[in-house]
């Protein structure tokens, strides 16, 4: 998959965009707060609907331009083929997508266009609380199979429901709200389960790679393991919800389930959230990262598109080497606001200053 050309109007402090990318590996440079994050971000939300920053959307369009919103227009070339994805952003009602000129959903266009986004925040995969690590799974399972970001969203629905009328029973169950539970529970425990069981298989279809890849980078070949967490057991989620209900009435909240599950990431035997050091976790959120970009290119049988924001900035010259042998793509895109690997082969390098982009020779 390739971006072949790309067009921004409003969109974070682009008023007007128009550029073509090149196959190969293009550099975006330019001091902080130009604009490189924000060119990625746009890519990353045509083929995905969302952005990686986790912000709403009225926070995407510039500033100014809140009442006409902002457009985002690729065309990619995918299966040979040239797509034109089309995004039109508004700050109140509802953004619309399309592709080809025909109207999508979110779940029509997941997959389409697989694209794999590297960042220094990675580091949260390692150091942040068991949400960062659900939502790391979450996303990629919704680019290798869109029917699960169905279940990640029937899930979140059910839960807010649930919790709702927990809330308002105030400890104790009537006869309708016990029976109004019953169906609340089972609504969960199906979906609950399929998600959950789609998380327990990515989990050991990554530990493989995430080994691989942490060798790669590192330079040496070290014991990687992952581990998926839950206070519940497969199949048996309908079963813990009843055994723990007088609990949840008296929170007021679903204390087992899906949105309670962890990811555990073990280096050397140890838990690497507290014992692995910076360096090692820095390596380690990379590794992560590469592991479901070569998984998202097995499940669609493409090359992702490859979005590196400043990931050199913080490795050493020698793991630095180590991420660019580890790192194939068909096209990649590597923003950097200071010096790169004296060894990197590009096609293109783009200059951006306040939201203006050059190509530079």
């Amino acid at each position: 998959m390739r971006l072949q050309h790309i067009w921004l109007a409003d969109f974070r402090n682009y008023s007007q965009l128009d550029l073509e990318f090149p196959a190969g590996t293009s550099l975006i440079v330019g001091s902080n707060g130009e604009g490189k994050t924000n060119l990625l971000e746009a890519v990353f939300y045509l083929a995905t609907m969302t952005s990686f920053r986790v912000t709403p959307t009225e926070a995407l369009i510039r500033t100014g331009a809140e009442s006409s919103g902002a457009v985002v227009r690729g065309e990619m070339k995918v299966d040979q083929r040239d797509v034109l994805f089309e995004a039109a952003l508004r700050s109140s009602g509802r953004s619309q997508f399309q592709v080809n000129r025909q109207r999508v959903r979110r779940r029509d266009l997941l997959g389409l266009a697989p694209v794999s986004i590297f960042m220094p925040d990675d580091l949260v995969l390692l150091k942040g609380g068991p949400g960062e690590r659900r939502r790391f799974l979450d996303n990629a399972l919704s680019q290798i199979d869109p029917r699960l970001d169905v279940a990640r969203s029937d899930t979140e629905s059910i839960l807010r429901q649930r919790n709702a009328l927990l809330r308002q029973t105030g400890g104790h169950l009537n006869a309708d709200a016990e029976m109004t539970l019953d169906v609340w529970d089972d609504k969960l425990a199906d979906v609950g389960e399929r998600l959950a069981a789609a998380r327990r298989s990515l989990v050991a279809e990554l530990s493989v790679d995430v080994a691989a890849a942490y060798g790669e980078i590192a330079g040496q070949a070290t014991p990687v393991d992952l581990a998926y967490e839950s206070t519940w057991t497969a199949g048996e989620l309908k079963e813990t919800l009843s055994r723990v209900r007088s609990e949840d009435l008296r929170r007021g909240a679903t204390t087992v389930g899906p949105h309670r599950d962890d990811m555990s990431v073990i280096l050397e035997g140890r838990l690497a959230r507290t014992h692995a050091s910076q360096g090692e976790q820095r390596s380690l959120a990379l590794a992560l990262r590469l592991a479901v970009h070569r998984e998202l290119g097995r499940a669609t049988g493409q090359s992702p598109l490859l979005l590196l924001d400043d990931v050199f900035s913080e490795l050493d010259p020698e793991r630095s080497r180590g991420v660019l042998g580890a790192l194939q793509s068909e096209q990649t895109l590597l923003t950097t606001a200071g010096a790169l690997p004296g060894d990197i082969d590009y096609s293109a390098r783009f200059k951006v200053t306040a939201g203006r982009v050059e190509r530079e020779e």
